[in-house]
């Protein structure tokens, strides 16, 4: 074998042989770690082993506490799968763990901190399909990492370095269940049990649901009403909240950001003697993989376009008078909850008279944000000539600044959890849209690391109808007539996450189709508006609903109830 340059240099030099194998070492060697944490399991807060995700949460304050502060821009985390931890064992999260933001614990500065660990626990589900899964199971709508029943441990102010010895932290304390919605003289809370995905899951699945009542409700027995779906991530459907104490100077800033009305000031006009008189249902339906299920079936996430079209939907309408008829049947949402309503209106068009999308989640899958992954090899990276390559930016402000890429957003959800158990957004957009894989798992559109895109998973989201425009596209003949006045869609050219360009992808695919005077709505925020903007006002929104079902409406409407008092 030829002897390597740098020994021959180093003869040269006279450098003993025993000091050239010590300094070649030290170069080899990794960088000097910091302290990693041993992580005891209290006998107290378990009967059995326990199987999760665990994660360590590394802060520069305790306020708030770390594990509560989690998220793209909360504390240093490193994450592990833990599998049948036995009450009092101990497990190590060290500097193979999955980290964010930073490369590997190792490259964590040394200095002063707080830490503290959090064990996502996990459920074993024997899935209709054959496959054991271990899974964050919950009914409620809440992240995975707070999610009632994890195992925490207390804060610890340390200090970490190299020289620093293993930090111990026991998980001794377990995150309580969250209070059950309570009634209140217009809002109503109503839990159902899925039978379709009770089977699918192998354990009983509930969805629930927060019912806004139309003024008069109670007092016009006989009375029956439109009903609009409103998908999102809120309690009340378009935040509808009496409260005059909830209408300080934030939420107004938060609400004039989205060219909307605060919570209060919409119910006040949802109170009023002049506003339509329709019932509005949000839905609580969260999957194993996120706090929203999508609202379609998938082979991850199981049948909930059937749960909610043939079980929830008929069930709320009959016990809260709806007409029961499709004109009188719409859907709203906006970003998740934006997809969510498209895909209903699409892939049920007789079942919905309408749908109102505002700044959907990736509705055409050449701008899955800003990657064709029909085109394109990397979902991290572009490359701009022979030697340069950029980054993909996942998020920017509103003049333009990229200020995380989708590197960054993937290792967050790769410590969150493994396979596409994260809770998180690229995560159950996969479980959504992907296949199933060998081993029960969402088979992953691509590689956490490399962010290599996996092409045969990108045809299948295709041709199973998840890439809407395309679903849109192949169907358009059965479609055509049904879905006529029905789409009404927004978005703002300056949205935060750049869901805009799927949204412009999505017009110029139906005037293709459908030619220029198909009855479909397209409106876009300008200059400059962002990922929560509106055309106008959430009351406003419910009397063009209110007038769209009146327009379309089978036979003249019953005289309407409007001037009853509550």
């Amino acid at each position: 074998m030829p002897e390597p340059s740098s020994v021959r240099n180093a003869r040269r030099l006279s450098v003993p042989r025993w000091l050239l194998v010590l300094l070649l070492a030290m170069l080899a060697a990794p960088a000097a770690s910091a302290a990693g944490f041993r992580v005891v399991l209290d006998p107290a807060v378990a009967d059995g082993p326990v199987t999760g995700r665990l994660i360590v949460a590394v802060a520069r304050t305790d306020q708030p506490e770390p594990r509560l502060a989690i998220g793209l821009n909360g504390p240093a985390v490193f994450g592990i799968d833990v599998e049948g931890l036995a009450p009092g064992a101990e497990v190590a999260v060290g500097a193979d763990a999955a980290a964010y933001p930073l490369q590997s614990l190792d490259a964590l500065p040394p200095g002063d901190y707080h830490v503290q660990a959090v064990l996502v626990r996990y459920t074993q589900l024997d899935r209709a399909d054959g496959h054991r899964l271990w899974l964050p199971l919950t009914d409620r709508r809440v992240p995975f990492h707070a999610k009632p029943g994890n195992l925490y441990s207390t804060v610890q102010p340390v200090t970490l370095g190299p020289d620093a010895a293993p930090v111990p932290l026991r998980l001794a304390a377990t995150v309580p269940a969250l209070p059950e919605l309570e009634d209140t003289p217009w809002i109503r809370r109503v839990r159902i049990r899925s039978e379709v995905l009770s089977a699918f899951w192998g354990v009983p699945i509930h969805i629930g649901a927060s019912v806004l009542l139309p003024r008069g409700f109670d007092e016009n027995p006989d009375a029956r009403y439109p009903v609009v779906y409103v998908f999102g991530h809120g309690d009340a459907p378009f935040g509808f909240d009496p409260d005059p104490d909830s209408h300080g100077d934030a939420a107004v800033a938060r609400a004039r950001d989205a060219n909307v009305e605060t919570g209060y000031e919409f119910a006040q006009a949802w109170q009023g003697d002049d506003f339509p008189r329709v019932v509005a249902i949000t839905f609580e339906h969260p999957s194993p993989y996120f706090v929203e299920s999508y609202a379609v079936d998938s082979p991850n996430n199981g049948p909930y376009g059937e749960a909610l079209t043939t079980e929830i939907m008929p069930e709320l309408e009959r016990r809260f008078r709806g007409i029961g008829q499709p004109h009188a049947r719409i859907v709203e949402g906006a970003s998740t909850g934006g997809w969510e309503a498209l895909a209903l209106q699409l892939h049920y068009p007789d079942f919905f008279g309408g749908a109102w999308v505002f700044n959907p989640d990736p509705i055409d899958f050449r701008n899955y944000l800003l990657s064709d992954i029909y085109a394109d090899e990397n979902m991290f990276s572009v490359p701009v000539n022979d030697w340069l390559h950029t980054e993909r930016p996942f998020r920017r402000t509103r003049e333009g600044q990229p200020l995380l890429d989708m590197r960054h957003l993937a290792a967050f959800e790769a410590v969150l959890g493994s396979r596409g158990r994260s809770g998180y957004q690229l995560d159950i957009w996969q479980a959504t849209h992907g296949p199933a894989g060998e081993d029960g798992y969402p088979r992953l559109l691509f590689d956490k690391r490399s962010g290599a895109i996996d092409r045969e998973v990108a045809a299948w989201m295709r041709d199973n109808g998840y890439d809407l425009s395309a679903y849109a596209r192949d169907h358009w003949n059965r479609l055509a007539p049904r879905l006529r006045g029905k789409l009404h869609l927004f978005a703002g050219e300056m949205d935060d996450f750049y869901l805009n360009l799927a949204v412009y992808r999505f017009e110029r695919m139906l005037r293709e189709v459908a030619g220029d005077d198909y009855p479909a709505r397209f409106e876009y925020g300008r200059p400059m508006k962002g990922h929560n903007w509106h055309h106008t006002d959430w009351a406003g929104v419910v009397r063009e609903m209110a007038t769209h079902v009146d327009a379309n409406a089978p036979t003249a409407p019953a005289p309407a109830d409007a001037n009853e008092g509550p």
